[in-house]
Order: structure tokens, then sequence, then C-alpha cells
């Protein structure tokens, strides 16, 4: 039995991050650990990324190499190889600017096939069709190689791969078909236009709302994956109720999505790791807080939150809600504990910002002053414990010493864009 997994987002980006990416690529080395070489990872072809994350191999069965040859001696360029990511799985990339000249026959199929029309100007529709068209291809031959064994499953994630599935199903390709959706395609348009969603997910007007955003072409692709598809999946419980609204069927699966945890399973490792990065994390703080770091970094919680920068679609808007009530509690409850949290959104940047530089370099400044004096510190009192003495602790540092230290504090004063702050009030 092969198992093959299509992955269509990102068609129009180079395909290296997000959410749907990290899923895949994150349980690609359990998945190859049970599936060995039957296993193979689908996708659109990149030449920077193939180059930088692919090393170039032959097919380990004679069927895979048939097919992709089926496809090149029809002008259309298959790319084969390993994935340097953890499990090394096998993937098979299609080039979709390779086979472009065919993308009005093949729209004109979609539409014979299933009344779906695409418009010219949305790039990433007719990619997906390209890329679709290749893969349904691909598996017509395959299928054909192989005959009745082994036997084959396509998984395709989200409403990109979804040609693939349809164009497969409607061709009676003898395979089974598997599609994910990790959240509908117009849920996600709902969430980021500030809407109470889920709150009102039976009395949305389906084909009106992606009709209004032009994008009842993309919605049409989702659903007939979805009900083309033999088994139907989701990866949690509130996107299984919006699929069900939204696409008007009900999953099969839930396949939550997690963490591979099986890696930290060595505690003493994991509690390493752990201290090195909150050292780092609060050296970080410290530096960025200089002036007003008047908390204690031993009772200081860090939380974070990241993705995409979408204010209500990525939760941002509850997160800072949350912790608004939070520090309210924190207040009247007069904890001493101090919450410092982390924003991590990608988006566009003109500089550094100099005053948090300015910051980092006090910070830099001070441990290494620090340091040093401790250097010798720790030199004169090994000399007086050789000695069988105890040294005296007021006057085991000189006057050179507190000379350098006065001097660090003189200097970073220059530094400090905080150096006219006298009161600091963390609520």
């Amino acid at each position: 039995m092969a198992l093959l997994e299509c992955r269509g987002h990102g068609l129009t980006e180079k395909p290296t991050v997000g959410g749907i990416y990290t899923v895949i690529q994150t349980k690609s080395k359990i998945t190859v650990d049970e599936w060995g070489e039957n296993y193979y990872m689908m996708g659109p072809y990149f030449e920077h990324n193939f180059k930088t994350q692919v090393e170039g191999c032959e097919p380990p069965n004679p069927a895979i190499r048939m097919a992709m040859d089926a496809l090149i001696h029809n002008g259309c360029q298959v790319h084969f190889g390993r994935w340097l990511i953890e499990g090394s799985p096998y993937v098979i990339l299609f080039d979709i600017s390779s086979a472009a000249w065919n993308l009005d026959r093949w729209k004109e199929d979609l539409w014979q096939t299933c009344s779906i029309g695409l418009p010219y100007h949305d790039r990433e529709a007719n990619d997906s069709l390209i890329l679709g068209s290749l893969i349904a291809w691909f598996f017509k031959e395959l299928t054909d190689q192989l005959g009745d064994k082994p036997n084959v499953i396509g998984h395709f994630h989200e409403w990109q791969a979804g040609p693939g599935l349809i164009l497969s199903r409607s061709r009676k390709i003898p395979m089974a078909t598997v599609f994910t959706t990790h959240a509908t395609l117009l849920g996600r348009y709902l969430c980021a236009g500030n809407i109470d969603f889920y709150n009102n997910l039976d009395k949305f007007n389906i084909d009106k709302e992606a009709g209004d955003r032009q994008i009842y072409h993309r919605y049409c692709l989702e659903r007939a994956a979805v009900h083309c598809a033999h088994v139907f999946t989701t990866v949690s419980q509130i996107t299984a109720v919006e699929a069900n609204h939204m696409l008007h069927r009900k999953p099969d699966v839930v396949t939550p999505n997690g963490l591979n945890v099986k890696k930290f399973s060595a505690m003493h490792e994991f509690q390493n790791l752990h201290a090195t990065s909150k050292a780092r994390i609060q050296e970080f703080v410290r530096g960025h807080f200089y002036g007003h770091l008047d908390f204690n970094l031993e009772k200081t919680l860090f939380f974070f939150i990241a993705g995409r920068y979408e204010f209500s679609n990525k939760g941002a808007d509850i997160f800072l809600e949350s912790l608004s009530r939070l520090n309210y509690l924190l207040r009247v409850h007069r904890n001493d504990v101090t919450v410092v949290v982390f924003f991590i959104m990608p988006a566009k940047t003109n500089n550094f910002n100099v005053e948090s530089l300015k910051g980092q370099a006090v910070r830099k400044q001070l441990w290494d002053t620090a340091h040093s004096v401790k250097e010798k510190f720790g030199k004169k009192l090994y000399d007086a414990l050789l000695k069988g003495q105890i040294p005296d602790m007021n006057s085991i540092l000189d006057r050179d010493d507190f000379t350098i230290m006065k001097r660090a504090i003189y200097a970073t004063e220059v530094l400090n864009p905080f150096s006219d702050c006298s009161v600091y009030s963390k609520q």
C-alpha cells in the first residue's frame, strides 16, 4: 500500500512558512517510520527550494519512475528526491510553469467535469488547477503501472490541492482519497472581517458570502473536493462544526494538530534546554526593559502568541482581552507575579527599534564589566582560600574595581533611553 500526500498550500509563494506547512513537516518522521518507502509527499516545484532543501535521487519504485517519465515525455517537468528534514521523506514535485500551456484545455476539462469555471486573473486558482491536473495525470499513470497492487491512497490538504482530488475521482482512478481542511476558506475570510463567526454559523448565506468576496470559484473547488473524497477530515472539533455548516459535510475523522513530544522523552535534556532558553529570554528582557526593570525575573511568566499578522483571524484580539482581565486580577489580589508577552507576527518593518538596541547595548556593557570584576574577585578569593584564610569581603574589591564599575554606570547613562525616567508602573 502506498500513501501519497498532496499539498497545494503556498502555490504562488515560497512554501516554507505557515501553519499547514509546519503541520505536514513535523509529522513526517513518524509517518516515514510507519510507512517507510511507501510514503511520498507531493507538491509544486520551486527551483531555489529544491536546490537548498531537497537531495535529488532516483525513485525506489520503478512504477513511480515510469509515471514521472510519462509526464516528462509530454513536456511537463517532474522532480524527485528526499526532503532534507527529519525522516527524509520522498518528495515528488511538479513544475507548474512547464505545464502552463495546458491551462485553457484543463479549464475546459474542469468545466465539463463539474461546472466550475476559474477567472483568468486568479493566478493561485489557475496554478491549483495546473498542479491538480498534473497530479491526477500522475495518479492515472501510476495506477496503470501498478495494476491491482499495491493499493494507493491520496491525501489532499486544503482547497489548493482540491482539483487533483476532483479530477482523480471524476476519471475513476482506482485509488482511495482523503481530504483535510485545516480551516474552511470562507471561514478564514469571514473571521478576518471582524464578524461574530461561530455564533452565527447557521445564519450565513454561504453562496452569497463567497460571491461578495469574489472567491466563489475557490469555495466551489473546496466543497467539491470535500464531497468527492472517500474520507473527509479536519484538525479540531470547532473546525468540524465550521466545516459542517460551510461545506455541508460532517467530517469522518478529527485528527488534532499537536507537537511530537517524543523527542523530549529524556527529561534531563528537556530541562537543560528549558533552562538555557529561559536564561536567553531573561537576558533579552533585562536589556529591553533597562531603566524600567523593577520586577523580579524569577517571578515572571512569559507568554507567546504567534501567527500571521491578522488581528482577529489569529486571535490577537481575544488574547489582548484575556491579558487585560489577567492584569486586573493581579492588581486586585496584589500578586507580585509579572507577565511579559511576546507577539511574534511577521509584518512589514522599516528598521530596527533603536531604543531597544540601546537597551541591549547597555545590558551587554554592564554584563562585560560585571564579568571582568567577577574574574578578579574569584582569583583573589581562590588565593586566600589556598592560604587557609577567609578574606575580608569589604576589602577584596579594591579602588580600581569600584572605579571600573562606576565608569560603566556613567557610560551607560549616555546610552540609556530611560535615563530621565524615574517612575514606572507595571499597571
